[in-house]
């Protein structure tokens, strides 16, 4: 039987650390099996195929991580009620997120699959490159509902302090993905379609298994009726949180649109360098993201058990971990990153793989603010201040903004090197202040368990 576990008490290192575990290695299988798509069709499809892949990657961040971001939101209440033990107003959090993520995931789907074709041209993508990536971006698309379905059960089986769950389901997931990969490039030369629908078919399945292991193992879960009944009251609150959680995700990508933009002006080589770049990059900055979203459940449910005390532990015993790692990866991708490029294309690729390297040398540098960017924008957001932690994203935006218009055109490829890195430093200048903002309020306010007033709203 599958457990839930409260954060409000013990150690704050060991509750993160071994909350976050779990999440890491979830994050690293979907950071692997995008890697294996990327190297699959890299190494069996060609050069175009994997620019094909990657010149649409920045906007399959900006849909997926609106969903993302508003599956995190809708966990936060749910953390929150859980944290004060009002289980019943916690299952019918959980009863209206559902809902909602049908109806948001849907419409998604229909707009992006209409203006699919439209984004690409935006985005100045090569014609010879046009085709390959209007059908993984389609694909990508249509299968929006999955994403969203996985994610919002993902996080609200977290929200109960439970992180292996969702990865037993993610690594089911990712081995299945690598077989219909293979399957369906090597076997039914699909081509890049092929990976797009290996994908679809992945998330969907592990989705949906994860929707019923949940109901059937989580006695907390199972809800009455009345307790099912969708609340518009609920629904705005849920919304008024998971928007702007998505929109922060959302307003982060398109400055990554218009830098990836940029960089597609330069040509096919750099397309590709970009591409295996930003997954080995993804894959290395797992641990930073894992250890925010583990800090926005711990926060949530020490915000709900009124612990606002325990929450600057946190930060400190979170701001350890990834010191140590950041250091730990600045060395393997100052000594590894040639190596790295060669699991996605040949050795006669000189040109790409001194692109890919000096784009991961460059990152490296700054994981450090990277890592403090994540512990601080989900703590905050853990607290339900979701609109601060959007204005973040536009700082990040603003950042990239400036590199595409400016930086690109006049330095070239080394500029888009150094535009994800400004972004983090810009969005780290907005967070310290607004943390401190924050925690200051927190420490002013008592949580009162099973309701949301605040200690001056109790006393009345």
């Amino acid at each position: 039987m599958a457990t839930s576990r409260e954060m409000t008490a013990g150690p704050a290192l060991p509750l993160i650390f071994h909350f976050t575990m779990p999440l890491l290695l979830g994050n690293l299988l979907q950071q692997t099996y995008s890697l294996v798509d990327a190297a699959i069709v890299g190494k069996y499809l060609g050069i175009n195929a994997l620019a094909s892949v990657g010149a649409s990657s920045s906007v399959i961040f900006l849909i997926l991580g609106f969903c993302n971001g508003c599956s995190c939101g809708f966990g936060i209440p749910v953390a929150q009620k859980f944290g004060a033990r009002d289980y019943s107003m916690m299952r019918r959090y959980v009863a209206v997120s559902l809902k909602l993520s049908w109806i948001f995931s849907v419409a998604i789907a229909i707009v992006t699959a209409v203006y699919c074709s439209d984004i690409l041209r935006i985005m100045q993508t090569p014609e010879s490159i046009f085709e390959g990536a209007y059908l993984y971006l389609l694909i990508t698309f249509l299968g929006v509902p999955c994403t969203f379905l996985y994610n919002l059960l993902s996080s609200i089986i977290r929200a109960l302090g439970d992180s292996k769950t969702p990865f037993w389901f993610l690594l089911f997931s990712t081995v299945l993905n690598v077989l219909l990969d293979l399957f369906c490039i090597l076997v039914l030369g699909w081509g890049v379609a092929g990976a797009a629908v290996a994908t679809l078919i992945a998330q969907g399945v592990s989705a949906f298994l994860c929707y019923v292991y949940m109901y059937r193992h989580f006695r907390i879960l199972r809800s009455s009726p009345e307790e099912s009944q969708f609340q518009v009251k609920l629904a705005r609150h849920l919304m008024n949180i998971g928007v702007p959680m998505g929109l922060q995700f959302s307003i982060t990508a398109i400055g990554s649109i218009m830098l990836q933009s940029a960089n597609n002006a330069l040509g096919t080589a750099c397309v590709a360098a970009f591409t295996s770049g930003v997954r080995i990059k993804m894959f290395f900055i797992c641990p930073f993201e894992s250890l925010g979203i583990a800090m926005a459940t711990y926060c949530g449910q020490n915000y709900g058990a009124g612990k606002p005390g325990r929450i600057w532990k946190g930060i400190k015993s979170s701001s350890g971990m990834m010191m140590v790692y950041a250091m730990a990866t600045f060395i393997l991708l100052r000594f590894g990153a040639t190596w790295l490029a060669l699991l996605f294309v040949d050795s006669s690729e000189t040109e790409i793989i001194r692109n890919t390297e000096l784009f991961l040398q460059v990152s490296s540098y700054f994981f450090p603010a990277l890592g403090l960017l994540c512990i601080l924008r989900y703590t905050i957001q853990g607290a339900g201040y979701t609109n601060l932690a959007m204005l973040s994203g536009v700082s990040e935006m603003i950042a990239r903004a400036l590199i595409s218009l400016y930086a690109v055109p006049a330095f070239g490829y080394i500029a888009v090197c150094y535009g994800d890195p400004t972004a983090w430093m810009a969005a780290d200048v907005f967070l310290i202040p607004a943390f401190v903002w924050v925690y200051h309020r927190l420490k002013k306010m008592a949580y009162c368990p099973g309701s949301d007033k605040t200690a001056a709203d109790c006393s009345g």
